[in-house]
């Protein structure tokens, strides 16, 4: 194996960064971004009102529309955005909100990132590989919490390379549990991947091992900031490796790519209209915008001032503004909020349109394992964090039963479904359906399949009597749905689902 150094310094290869360049320069043009930001600071109510029903009918805004959205005042208009943001959701993803959960495997790193607590001259960070045993055992304790889709996360670092992150995959993939509470067993289905870029060729490594989501965070847009809190002498401080990342996994063959950026680095108006271009860029080389888009923002990480003192730290008001905009400037494209945002603003925030979410987070690395030990003891995982052996402080330690009770009482259906990945609706297809609203539909019943077998395989008795309820009234509306009475669709679904009551496990349409 390669040390650190020389490692690094064969990772970037150019011309896998040209060939997406458009007459030598990339899609993120700061003066034209700023001028659409201050030009468009008078708007009135007719024509936001007409960008909010572009955005019902489901297409995607032009950025001096969402520079319009971004400059709202008005507090009516605000509300009017946040209810648009919901029926925008309900439109294209119906009630359900789906749920995952990382799995940190390894924080070496070669990069240096300022806001970060696996950066490598953090001297506090504990340092640590899992090795494949290891991978098994935290899989095994989020299958028992009732996982069936994990996020895969790696630090750049010649031990976490390709060839390692495929072993980890094909690991979990092993994993398969009786369920600690019904007829059924668990396993994870779907491997999502939150990786440093990669060249086409080790993408196309992942892609034949069976990952999902390709996900890489652009962290900001706003060069001189990405380059203040990049330094240039590792990998991550070149700009434009990082901004075409998801243009290479698409050449890999990697159907579903997703990006973020991490919100307190630089202005939080600049981030969106770059998140934005972002997904105009995809849609431009490969047809398809981002699988899904996320907006974490900054927490606290060990050795790291600038995670506690950021003058862009983005305050609760602004955060679910700024969710609600994503929401209406990309209505088909799923939004993730995660673990870092504490329960009440989480919830709150949810219900502008949010599509996924991860519960019984633990980011340290063997963090599940250990945790274990403590719910012997209590039915939460513990509060403390550990933030020399983990990459930034959570908000949000519940476990996964008590965040999906909370969203059942919601209205909102907790879906585990991977069938999309299986039946071939991803890439393209799956953008196609979410824009004609059908993706939903199916969305719909395979949520309600997933949340039987989860009441059944793992709910404490409080989540369950709560998500009985729920379940059957979601059966009520889907036969009611002419949608559903066409064709044998309502039939299959009637048959799977009992077929889950007497003990068959995943099943999906």
């Amino acid at each position: 194996m390669l040390d650190a150094k020389e490692w690094t310094r064969q990772v970037i290869k150019k011309d896998e960064i040209d060939k997406y360049l458009i007459n030598g320069e990339d899609f993120i043009n700061e003066k034209r971004i700023q001028l659409l930001l201050q030009s468009k600071r008078k708007t009135d109510k007719k024509q936001i009102r007409d960008i909010l029903a572009k955005s019902l009918s489901i297409e995607r805004l032009e950025p001096k529309e969402t520079a319009m959205l971004l400059n709202v005042q008005d507090s009516d208009i605000w509300q009017e955005m946040y209810e648009t943001g919901l029926k925008i959701k309900k439109k294209v993803y119906d009630n359900r909100i789906v749920f995952f959960a990382p799995l940190y495997c390894s924080n070496y790193c070669v990069n240096n990132c300022a806001y970060c607590g696996f950066r490598s001259e953090n001297r506090n960070e504990k340092r640590r590989r899992l090795s494949m045993k290891e991978v098994k055992s935290e899989t095994e304790v989020m299958v028992d919490e009732g996982h069936k889709r994990m996020m895969i996360v790696y630090g750049e670092h010649p031990l976490s390379d390709a060839d390692y992150m495929c072993d980890t995959i094909r690991s979990v993939y092993e994993v398969r549990k009786p369920a600690s509470r019904g007829k059924g067993f668990g396993q994870i289905r779907r491997v999502n991947v939150n990786a440093a870029p990669m060249s086409i060729k080790d993408l196309r490594k992942l892609w034949q091992v069976g990952i999902g989501t390709y996900q890489v965070f652009q962290e900001t847009y706003h060069k001189a900031t990405y380059a203040a809190v990049h330094p240039l002498n590792t990998i991550k401080g070149n700009y434009r490796w990082r901004l075409y990342a998801l243009h290479r996994a698409m050449d890999a063959g990697i159907d579903d790519v997703a990006t973020g950026a991490l919100f307190g680095l630089y202005d939080w108006r600049f981030e969106v209209m770059g998140l934005l271009y972002h997904a105009i860029d995809l849609e431009h080389h490969f047809g398809i915008g981002p699988h899904t888009i996320s907006f974490p923002r900054m927490t606290p990480a060990s050795g790291s001032a600038m995670s506690r003192n950021s003058s862009y730290i983005v305050h609760d008001f602004d955060f679910k503004k700024l969710v609600t905009v994503l929401r209406l400037s990309v209505p088909y494209t799923g939004l993730i909020i995660t673990a870092r945002e504490a329960p009440g603003i989480k919830k709150e925030v949810i219900q502008v349109g949010c599509t996924q979410t991860d519960a019984s987070t633990r980011i340290g690395i063997g963090g599940y394992t250990e945790a274990l030990e403590e719910l012997q003891k209590q039915k939460e995982y513990p509060g403390d964090q550990d933030q020399e052996r983990q990459q930034f402080t959570l908000g949000e330690t519940r476990r996964l039963d008590s965040v999906i009770r909370e969203c059942a009482e919601m209205g909102m259906i907790s879906s585990f479904c991977t069938a999309g990945y299986r039946c071939g609706r991803t890439g393209a297809k799956i953008m196609g359906l979410l824009k004609n609203c059908i993706e939903g539909k199916f969305c719909k019943l395979n949520a309600v399949l997933t949340f039987r077998e989860y009441l059944d395989d793992y709910a404490s008795p409080e989540t369950k009597a709560v998500g009985e309820k729920l379940i059957k009234n979601e059966l009520q509306e889907i036969r009611k749905d002419p949608f559903y009475q066409k064709g044998s669709l309502l039939s299959t679904f009637e048959t799977l689902f009992k077929n889950i009551e007497n003990g068959q496990r995943d099943v999906y349409i």
